[in-house]
């Protein structure tokens, strides 16, 4: 597999109305492991993180545009990050990491059952040069932002999602390998429901 997978076009229209979307979502927590297909974790970057315009702007709303958000993918297949402006996917590593996963987010076992989470990391700086201290809430609010679009968007493909919070940054950061400016803010686990 290439170090770089090109992800198709993202749809725009979808078959479930939104507010069918929200009137059905639910967190879960129990996944079948069937992998999800290369549509589908397309269209569910491009709703947390992908490009909607000419300009650069994006699925989720951002404190002056700064764009903080950094989107990882965990799989079975390794690690990857997303890149909005080509909307692809880059592999950082080809290792099983979802239980090493799990055990940073304080022994959560579905995060080794499911088959993809996403993690988002922020990049502080971007939006604190702008706002000063302020921008720290900014961040954590986009990053909320972005993990709703991801669980409508999850919820309008037919799969169910839970949000995760709970874990040790510093543990994450080191199974992603992230980078010292790089932390990690939110996760959102993706999966078909368990039947």
């Amino acid at each position: 597999m290439s170090a770089i997978i090109n992800l198709d076009k993202p749809e725009t229209e979808g078959a479930m109305p939104l507010e069918q979307a929200i009137a059905s979502r639910r967190s879960h927590r129990q996944f079948e492991s069937e992998a999800l297909s290369l549509a589908q974790l397309g269209q569910l970057c491009w709703a947390a993180q992908g490009c909607t315009s000419d300009r650069g702007y994006r699925s989720t709303p951002s404190a002056g545009a700064t764009y903080p958000l950094e989107l990882f993918v965990v799989s079975a297949d390794g690690l990857f990050q997303y890149m909005p402006a080509k909307h692809l996917l880059e592999r950082l590593s080809d290792r099983e990491l979802r239980s090493k996963l799990a055990s940073a987010a304080w022994g959560q076992e579905f995060i080794e059952d499911a088959p993809v989470t996403l993690v988002f990391a922020a990049e502080f700086s971007r939006t604190t040069q702008r706002y000063g201290q302020r921008g720290i809430r900014y961040v954590y609010m986009e990053a909320g932002h972005a993990a709703q679009n991801v669980h409508l968007q999850a919820e309008a493909l037919g799969l169910v999602s839970v949000a995760v919070g709970a874990f040790d940054d510093a543990s994450i950061s080191k199974v992603l390998s992230l980078p010292e400016q790089l932390a990690p803010v939110y996760m959102v686990v993706i999966g078909r429901r368990k039947k």
